[in-house]
C-alpha cells in the first residue's frame, strides 16, 4: 500500500521539524514548502491527500492559499494551523474550505488524531459522488461541472463545498438535516458549535438555484430543525 501524502506550508523551523520527524515516523510521505506560491506550484505534482496550512505566511496568506486550492477544484482534507485563537479566523477558514483547524500550541498526538480522521473521511474528495446532475423545476445544476444553467441560460459557478452540500442534500431529499449534520457529513467537521457557517453557505447556495430566493421552494428551511431538500 502507499503512503498517504501530507504537505506542509508552514515557515517556522522548529515546528516544521517536529511535524516532518512526527508524520514520517506514522509512516506518511511529507513534503514541506514555505510559502503560499510554492504550495499552489508544488500541489498539481505532489498530489497530497491531505494539506497543513499555516495561516500567518510570508507574501500570501494561508486564508487566499486555501481559496486558490479550492477554486484549483482540489478537494482533499486541509487543516488550518493558526497562533490566532480567535473565533472569526477559525470561521474565515472553514467558509473558504478549510476541514479543521488547530490553534498553536497544539499537542502532537491531538494534530495525528484531527489528520487521522481526515484520512478516514479521504474517499468522499477524492471520489465523484454518484449524483451527477440535479433538475429543480428551470434550474439544471450540473455537478460534474460545478455548475448551474438558470431558465435564461445563465451559468452560475459552484464552489467545491456547495456541490459537496448539494449532493449531501439531494442524497437526504425530503428528509430534515440538521445543521450539525451537515457539518459533519460536508465539512467533516466534528469539533465545531458555530452553526453560523451552515446557514451562510445554504443562504449562497439558495441564490443560486432557486428562482426566488426569499420564498424558496426546493431548499427549505426548517425552523428549530434545519433544512430540507424538497424532491419530487
Amino acid at each position: 500500500m502507499s503512503k498517504k501524502k501530507i504537505l506542509i506550508c508552514e515557515d517556522e523551523p522548529s515546528l516544521v521539524f517536529t511535524l516532518r520527524d512526527t508524520l514520517e515516523n506514522e509512516g506518511y510521505e511529507v513534503f514541506i514548502v514555505e510559502n503560499g506560491n510554492d504550495a499552489i506550484d508544488k500541489i498539481p505534482e505532489f498530489q497530497p491527500d491531505l494539506m497543513l496550512l499555516d495561516i500567518m505566511l510570508p507574501g500570501m496568506s494561508g486564508f487566499e492559499v486555501c481559496k486558490k486550492v479550492r477554486e484549483m477544484k482540489f478537494n482533499f482534507p486541509i487543516i488550518i494551523l493558526t497562533a490566532r485563537d480567535q473565533e472569526i479566523d477559525k470561521v474565515t477558514g472553514l467558509n473558504i474550505g478549510a476541514d479543521d483547524y488547530m490553534t498553536k500550541p497544539f499537542g502532537v498526538k491531538e494534530l495525528l488524531a484531527r489528520i487521522q480522521a481526515r484520512m478516514r473521511r479521504i474517499s468522499t474528495y477524492s471520489k465523484p459522488g454518484p449524483i451527477e446532475s440535479v433538475t429543480l423545476g428551470e434550474v439544471l445544476i450540473n455537478l460534474n461541472h460545478s455548475k448551474v444553467v438558470r431558465p435564461d441560460g445563465e451559468e452560475i459557478d459552484l464552489t467545491t463545498r456547495e456541490v459537496e452540500l448539494i449532493r449531501f442534500l439531494v442524497a437526504n431529499s425530503n428528509e430534515p438535516v440538521s445543521r450539525d449534520t451537515l457539518l459533519e457529513h460536508v465539512w467533516r467537521y466534528e469539533y465545531s458549535t458555530n452553526t453560523r457557517t451552515v446557514d451562510v453557505h445554504i443562504s449562497k447556495l439558495r441564490s443560486k438555484i432557486e428562482l426566488h430566493p426569499d420564498d424558496p421552494r426546493y431548499l427549505v428551511t426548517l425552523h428549530g430543525v434545519g433544512y430540507m431538500m424538497k424532491m419530487p
